[in-house]
């Protein structure tokens, strides 16, 4: 599903260049659940990144979902993004001024859908995270295991093939972080979605099958 070959990232600070990953290979079979570990500043969150076509390697190749991304236009890459991979970040990033359901229908208004459809999956997302009862709460109404449900739902609006979590835990609580950490190997073990997920913590990297650490830029084991 994922394939990394020598990809590099650079990034110039005026005279300074900054190697975030520099030569990563690696291989993430389809409907993997793996979390990419190691120290702050090893290049987790610019792999990701990458990954999910946020940003584009300096050299090498990322082929994602049999595409290679260093070869998309912008709007290719966009739509790409859109279709096939769902993104959930430490911080939630809902819009406070709408509801669950509202959030959770956000991606279907921006596709041009209709506004039945766009009700009726964001209903049967929230149902699939157990907050059916909170569908018109703002998300200052939400505790924060439920707003990151609610993120998780938005992700999955499209039912991606691949779901990337940046930290989904590291604003939670340890009782909320946990079953964050089921409902996504939930996901991926009845919906076949392969997960990449970004962690300092090992306890959430327990939940995975399989562990990358990076270290300076470059992998420096696999478990």
């Amino acid at each position: 599903m994922i394939r990394c070959t020598d990809v590099c990232k650079f990034y110039q600070q005026g005279d300074n260049r900054i190697t975030a990953l520099a030569g990563v290979t690696l291989e993430i079979p389809q409907g993997a659940f793996t979390a990419v570990m190691g120290q702050s500043g090893s290049g987790k969150s610019t792999l990701l990144h990458l990954i999910g076509g946020l940003d584009r390697p300096t050299s090498g190749e990322l082929l994602v979902d049999n595409r290679l991304i260093g070869q998309m236009s912008d709007d290719q890459v966009t739509l790409f993004r859109r279709s096939r991979i769902g993104f959930i970040f430490q911080f939630f990033n809902l819009l406070p001024t709408l509801t669950a359901a509202e959030n959770i229908a956000l991606p279907f208004v921006l596709d041009g859908r209709g506004k039945a459809e766009a009700d009726a999956r964001a209903a049967a997302l929230l149902a699939k995270v157990g907050l059916e009862h909170r569908r018109q709460h703002l998300p200052e109404e939400l505790s924060g295991g439920e707003i990151q449900r609610v993120a998780i739902a938005r992700a999955l609006a499209f039912n991606p093939p691949i779901l990337l979590a940046d930290e989904p835990t590291g604003n939670l609580d340890s009782k909320n972080g946990l079953a964050i950490l089921d409902l996504l190997r939930q996901v991926n073990r009845q919906d076949g979605c392969t997960i990449v997920m970004v962690t300092h913590s090992e306890e959430a990297a327990g939940y995975a099958e399989r562990r990358i650490y990076l270290r300076d830029g470059r992998v420096e084991k696999e478990e």
